[in-house]
């Protein structure tokens, strides 16, 4: 593929932004005495209480990719850290759910808080139009990057 070719210096363009996220979280997470992967953990927490989803150890395991024992371990150090806590599902009290505390989303939003605004105010410059524009391309590109993810896993034998 031609360096020159638009939709690859979109792909250039799109790793630069994930790199510079990718830092910022990983900043986030050494000031904070965190992995990277509680980090990842938290906002696919985040995201769950904001979809509505009941989000549980094995689904947290599945979105994360990773085996039940370093889930289990993943949940305990966030509980310990005061930034998760485990709750019996009322509907069905088998089941364990995860839910994200205040504390964390304080902590959060402290180091986040920032950034999230500089994106939303630089969205401003934007009308609705450009903006579908821009969400359409991006859940394209989630998807496409799931996608891709799945396949290498299955390639992988699910490793």
């Amino acid at each position: 593929m031609d360096d020159q070719d638009p939709g690859l210096r979109l792909v250039h363009l799109l790793r630069a932004v994930t790199m510079e996220l990718d830092l910022f979280a990983a900043e986030f997470a050494g000031r904070n005495g965190l992995h990277p992967t509680d980090v990842r953990a938290l906002i696919h927490l985040l995201d769950a209480g904001r979809e509505g989803v009941r989000a549980t150890p094995g689904w947290l395991g599945a979105q994360l990719g990773v085996n039940s024992a370093s889930t289990t371990a993943l949940v305990d150090r966030l509980e310990r850290l005061g930034l998760v806590r485990r709750e019996r599902d009322t509907q069905d009290r088998r089941r364990v759910l995860l839910v994200v505390r205040d504390e964390a989303v304080r902590l959060g939003w402290s180091f986040f808080g920032p950034l999230i605004h500089g994106m939303v105010d630089s969205m401003r410059s934007f009308d609705e139009a450009e903006l579908a524009v821009v969400r359409r391309f991006l859940l394209a590109m989630r998807d496409v990057t799931a996608a891709g993810r799945r396949v290498q896993r299955d390639d992988d034998g699910g490793a």
